[in-house]
């Protein structure tokens, strides 16, 4: 049966700046734990601590450019391209540009705090 998402909830995000998530599908706002779907702003400057998550994780970005770090290699993600990241694979996220950035991610599973597995800074 269809259901109409009326409005995302914001989540807290991590980070050294304030990062808007609104999470539309997901733990928190629809309740799913097999998949979550949020929308993300990220200002300029903004980095968040690297993290090893429990979960696959595909990245679409629609304006500006996400730098994404793995141990392999740095990625620059723009506006029409994505990126996907196998669970348990080393990451760091970050909006170094003018202007940020502005994406969606989709975790299989949802999302979690406790799966994310942040790095200590």
């Amino acid at each position: 049966m269809a259901h109409k998402i009326e409005k995302p909830t914001i989540i807290q995000s991590a980070g050294n700046k304030p990062k808007e998530i609104k999470e539309f599908f997901g733990r928190v706002n629809t309740g799913h734990k097999n998949l979550s779907i949020a929308k993300m702003i990220s200002p300029a400057g903004w980095t968040e601590p690297a993290q090893q998550p429990e979960f696959d994780e595909y990245t679409l970005v629609l304006k500006g450019m996400l730098k994404v770090e793995t141990r392999n290699k740095t990625f620059e993600i723009y506006a029409g391209e994505a990126i996907e990241l196998k669970k348990g694979e080393w990451v760091r996220y970050s909006t170094p540009n003018k202007g940020g950035a502005e994406y969606v991610a989709i975790c299989l599973p949802a999302f979690s705090p406790g799966t994310v597995n942040r790095d200590s800074e």
